[in-house]
């Protein structure tokens, strides 16, 4: 059995290398599909290539050796993802199918497309369910909603059928004990050689959590520590991967190493959380909450990603934890992915401003700018409203399977919006023109829409073009180029920030909605112009040549 366990968590080890929603309604029968070894090619192509590497002549022996620790530990996030998206890995990596089409398995930790709505690419498997692996296949909502049934709506709590078919729920950390245990062996060896007592700390605590999903300890010390060049997420964390409810977190990981000298420039930001509340651009009581005042914003090299973190699209920052009682005691982390993040401005978005925005206004196109609204985007995460005002449930737990659009809609608006506080009002940022900001956000919508509607991320960005459209924020030209309207996009920030907030602040689950099933849906125009963008042959995402030997260890 631990061969078998191993194999499983080196099968990703030869991987070249935001989580969806609905299955795509544009897509044709998943139960018959079957694509053809040369469209699968043409997919995989579809992915850049991007070495994860960094500059470690700063680092110890000791510190290398830790990365190497964990990185280890961090595969095992692998296998614990693919139990959790679709089920056994020895069935998933045992399918009768070609070199290509298994590839493709891997950069989607499934056989469903994660940026094709969650099409089945390959024939037989039936399309994905919206609760993954997380519940049985054949339980319904009303089933789930009904059951007396402890920790049904915890993060960690898988949901199965017991002997008599009635619903059971397993902690995560029973099922795949034996999965965890291994990689929190890892953290315990790398705490050993830590330089940083916070970060051993750390570790420590995140080791015991893993073996008994108790993740606030550790999530807490996360927050606290800030000496560490080395930086390690790990653990079940978002909940994208849960259509149904979204209720269900699932395992991903990230091996960090921080930019000392880009994040000592973003450290005075987060001084600004306070005022920055105060002022969004809606009713007192929906910015009632007051945001923790210790936030970190810091950049880093990232040199592994695993598990729901590398699957699909890749993830460039990082805002955490989710937890709402944490946030406001403390605040919470905001990383920048600085190398994945330029990876993506090089080979996606540069390419895309050629093809989507009008000649003058390219020029504003630049990666200062992109960092800055990524930065932005994971600030204001920690922004608004995280309880309904009525203080019957968190704004996550009330709006459900649609929790996450609405609020990676938040953040993305809220980021742009503080952008514009700050340099307006405050003379910050400028370096960068507000036409910069505003023309790299517009072209950015373009490339997180590509994400597929089925995504947080990709929802979130057609509900904005839907919206910046009604409102006149951007005109498109004969030729079929777009350009910022500076005051009406200003305009439109304020107004939809409002909306947002509003919504989550009501808590109106039906509200959001229709709020979403009317800016939600992709028109026709927007179609084609994707079309052009497809047709010129930008890459969709990246797939990361990573682990210890791209990084010499």
């Amino acid at each position: 059995m631990k061969k078998i366990l191993l194999l499983l968590v080196l099968a990703f080890a030869l991987l070249p290398a935001c989580k969806n929603n609905e299955q795509n309604e544009n897509a044709e029968n998943p139960e018959t599909m079957n694509s053809s070894d040369q469209d699968i090619q043409k997919r995989i192509e579809g992915y850049a290539h991007f070495p994860l590497t960094s500059d470690l002549s700063a680092l110890s022996e000791n510190q290398k050796k830790m990365l190497a620790k964990m990185i280890e530990a961090a595969r095992y996030m692998d296998t614990l993802f693919i139990w959790q998206a679709y089920g056994d890995p020895k069935e998933l990596f045992s399918m009768d199918v070609s070199p290509d089409m298994m590839e493709y398995i891997r950069i989607n930790y499934g056989p469903w497309d994660r940026l094709r709505g969650n099409e089945a690419f390959v024939a037989g498997v039936g399309p994905k369910p919206a609760g993954a692996n997380f519940y049985p296949r054949d339980m319904s909502k009303e089933e789930f909603e009904a059951a007396d049934l402890p920790d049904k709506r915890s993060q960690y709590t898988l949901i199965r059928r017991g002997e008599n078919g009635k619903l059971i729920s397993i902690w995560y950390h029973e099922r795949w004990r034996d999965l965890l245990s291994k990689s929190a062996k890892l953290l315990e060896e790398a705490a050993i050689l830590a330089e940083s007592q916070a970060f051993r700390k750390y570790l420590l605590l995140r080791s015991e959590a893993l073996l008994s999903d108790d993740f606030i300890p550790s999530d807490r010390a996360w927050l606290l520590m800030d000496d560490n060049l080395l930086d390690l997420v790990i653990g079940p964390i978002e909940t994208y991967e849960d259509e149904l409810f979204g209720y269900k977190a699932a395992y991903e990981a990230y091996v960090l190493i921080k930019d000392k000298e880009w994040s000592k420039r973003l450290q005075k930001f987060a001084s600004y959380l306070p005022y920055l509340q105060k002022a969004l651009p809606v009713a007192d009581e929906y910015k009632q909450e007051e945001p923790g005042t210790s936030a970190q914003l810091n950049a880093y090299d990232a040199v592994f990603y695993a598990g729901n973190s590398n699957a699909g699209s890749k993830t460039i920052a990082i805002n955490l934890p989710n937890d709402e009682g944490l946030q406001q005691e403390i605040g919470s982390r905001r990383l920048q992915l600085k190398n994945a993040m330029k990876a993506k401005f090089d080979k996606i978005l540069l390419p895309i401003a050629d093809v989507i925005i009008e000649p003058s206004q390219r020029g504003n196109i630049n990666f200062d700018a992109f960092f800055g609204n990524t930065m932005f985007h994971e600030v204001a995460h920690g922004l608004g409203i995280k309880n309904v005002l009525d203080g019957s449930s968190t704004v996550r737990n009330a709006l459900r399977d649609l929790a996450s659009a609405i609020e990676e809609g938040k953040a993305d608006i809220l980021g742009i919006y503080m952008i514009t506080k700050l340099k307006e009002d405050k003379g910050e940022l400028a370096d960068v023109s507000l036409e910069s900001y505003y023309t790299t956000f517009l072209a950015s919508i373009f490339r997180s829409i590509r994400f597929g509607s089925s995504s947080a991320h990709g929802k979130a960005n057609l509900i904005r073009f839907n919206f910046f459209k009604e409102m006149g924020a951007f005109v498109k030209d004969k030729n079929g180029f777009y350009k910022v309207d500076m005051e009406k996009f200003k305009d439109a920030i304020d107004a939809l920030s409002a909306r947002i907030l509003t919504l989550q602040g009501d808590g109106n689950y039906e509200a959001v909605k229709s709020f979403v099933e009317q800016y939600g849906q992709m028109g026709d125009e927007l179609k084609k112009d994707l079309e052009r963008i497809n047709k010129a042959g930008i890459p969709i995402d990246i797939v990361f040549d990573q682990g210890k030997e791209v990084l010499g260890l």
